[in-house]
């Protein structure tokens, strides 16, 4: 397997060689150069696997010849030892909708599926390599945590985690900032998750400045993040009946990693109905399904709008980028110039590449006052405590009704976000036992300016 840019640079790499760039020099996103495929007979023989084998069948041909079976099982297996519940990512049922628990790794989102695999990957590599290495990532609330959770005490590695001053919730700041381990930065920068993201696209941009840290990245721009997210579609497809039965998900969705890996899974053989993107107030991307124009905002006021659901408050989505180099055929020009016409505002989709989109995937939009109404009413009807984003999703999933069995994303605990949960319930959701003492920790961050050159100057120890 390799792995191209999505702006066409001329180099293909191996997965290591992927992984470890994060980036491409271009500035585009790696993509694999050839989908392989889940026969149906591939998909029965899953059913009853736990999810770590089906992770190993379904990641084997992308990591090789980077890696052996027998290694990726070994890196598997220590990437799920610290999830509480043994499925990893169960299903459970609320009303006729399944819930899929992506929180049940040490920092409580769906980010630790793919982010406690990716710390292994490093560590693994960095070794192999006999080199040390920076990671470097931006986050709207979870990344960051998960990230660090990946990362922290590693010999090999240091790791700065970018995050918005005063735009995450209190508990996913802390779970960030009161990690003590000496290789551990957390930098809060006065602007939204948008700067910190393009502070981190830019200095991997700069051919010095990544090759004086080693830069390795951590967000979804990494092709393994998405990679190993692809894994809990097939689990739960099989779950349900695949390949015999569709499966429809619902994915709160800001940066569209997530909503991606689903249709990677897809293009492997995993039929599904069409992917429903769950937006917040930050709507781009379902206003993109709606009108063809992916533009920053459509009013005067532009910008991100704080929600109730922080982690999606976002306006440029990075992985909508390698869905749209697809879209475009793959044509890597067409790619650059869109990409151009999003600095200046945006830019129209043909009506191809737009029926395109609109065939696998669809879309909506909940605001503040929709997404407590939905907290209320699940734990009324049902019983069950969720969290905003989940909501979101939830809520979307509720307006848009299938023949087909559904999936919701639930991609933090309700504990992650108590003040939100607390005022739709009157329910104050308890943090698990290994995070009692959060709020007694002792936190440790700088606030920064969000420019380049402040988190240059930290990168530095300045």
């Amino acid at each position: 397997m390799r792995y191209m840019s999505t702006r066409g640079h001329k180099d293909q790499l191996t997965f290591e060689d992927a992984v470890m760039m994060g980036l491409a020099p271009d500035g585009g996103l790696y993509v694999p150069d050839q989908w392989p495929q889940l026969s149906a007979d591939d998909l029965r023989a899953l059913r009853g696997k736990s999810f770590q084998e089906v992770a190993v069948r379904v990641l084997s041909p992308f990591v090789a010849p980077s890696l052996t079976v027998t290694e990726l099982e070994t890196l598997v297996g220590k990437a799920y030892s610290g999830f509480d519940h043994s499925d990893i990512a169960p299903l459970t049922q609320v009303g006729d909708t399944h819930i899929l628990e992506l929180f049940h790794g040490p920092t409580l989102a769906f980010k630790d599926v793919a982010l406690q695999l990716l710390g292994q990957l490093f560590d693994h590599f960095l070794a192999r390599r006999g080199t040390r290495a920076t990671v470097l990532g931006a986050t709207s609330g979870d990344t960051g945590s998960a990230a660090i959770a990946g990362c922290r005490g590693r010999d090999n590695l240091d790791i700065f985690i970018l995050h918005p001053h005063e735009r995450t919730s209190a508990v996913q700041r802390r779970q960030m900032t009161t990690v003590r381990d000496s290789n551990v930065k957390n930098l809060a920068l006065t602007g939204t998750f948008d700067d910190c993201q393009a502070i981190v696209k830019q200095l991997f941009s700069e051919p010095e400045t990544r090759a004086r840290h080693n830069l390795c990245a951590v967000n979804s721009i990494n092709t393994a993040r998405v990679l190993a997210q692809v894994v809990y579609y097939v689990t739960v497809a099989v779950a349900l009946g695949a390949p015999d039965k569709q499966v429809r998900f619902c994915v709160p969705t800001g940066n569209f990693g997530d909503v991606l890996a689903g249709h990677w899974a897809r293009r492997m053989g995993v039929p599904m109905a069409p992917l429903v993107i769950a937006t917040n107030e930050n709507d781009i991307l379902a206003r993109t399904l709606a009108t063809g124009s992916y533009r920053m905002a459509d009013d005067e006021a532009g910008g991100v709008v704080p929600t109730l659901s922080p982690s999606m408050d976002i306006l440029v989505s990075s992985n909508f980028e390698r869905l749209l180099f697809e879209l475009l055929g793959d044509d890597p020009a067409a790619l650059r110039g869109h990409m151009a016409d999003l600095k200046t505002g945006g830019f129209d989709l043909a009506p191809g590449p737009l029926a395109k989109l609109r065939a696998g995937f669809q879309a909506g939009r909940t605001d503040d006052a929709q997404t407590l109404a939905r907290i209320a009413e699940t734990w009324k009807e049902h019983g069950v405590l969720i969290d905003p984003h989940t909501a979101v999703a939830l809520d979307v999933a509720l307006r848009t009704p299938s023949d087909v069995p559904t999936v919701v994303l639930a991609t933090a605990h309700p504990a992650k976000f108590p003040a939100a949960v607390m005022k739709a319930t009157g329910e104050h959701p308890a943090l698990p036992p290994h995070m009692a003492d959060l709020f007694d920790r002792q936190e440790r961050y700088a606030v920064l300016p969000a420019t380049a050159e402040a988190v240059r100057t930290a990168l530095l120890g300045g």
